[in-house]
């Protein structure tokens, strides 16, 4: 796997977490007490944000690009 590849991957998988970890946070939030949570909302809508953070970095990262210029 090449270098570029690499950094890449690195990059969407830290973005997709990131976006993951704001879903749950958001979605967690629109409850008035923990125990009316629907978790397995959280969950869905936590793993669609990080499916599509995912696809949207197909498009490009500017993480990668910025870092691959400077070599």
């Amino acid at each position: 796997m090449s270098d570029k590849a690499k950094l890449w991957l690195k990059a969407a998988g830290v973005r997709a977490v990131k976006t993951i970890a704001q879903t749950a946070v958001a979605t967690i939030g629109t409850s008035a007490m923990l125990g009316d949570v629907n978790w397995v909302a959280v969950a869905s809508a936590s793993i669609l944000a990080g499916v599509l953070s995912i696809l949207t970095s197909v498009a490009g990262l500017p993480e990668v690009e910025i870092q691959s210029g400077a070599n």
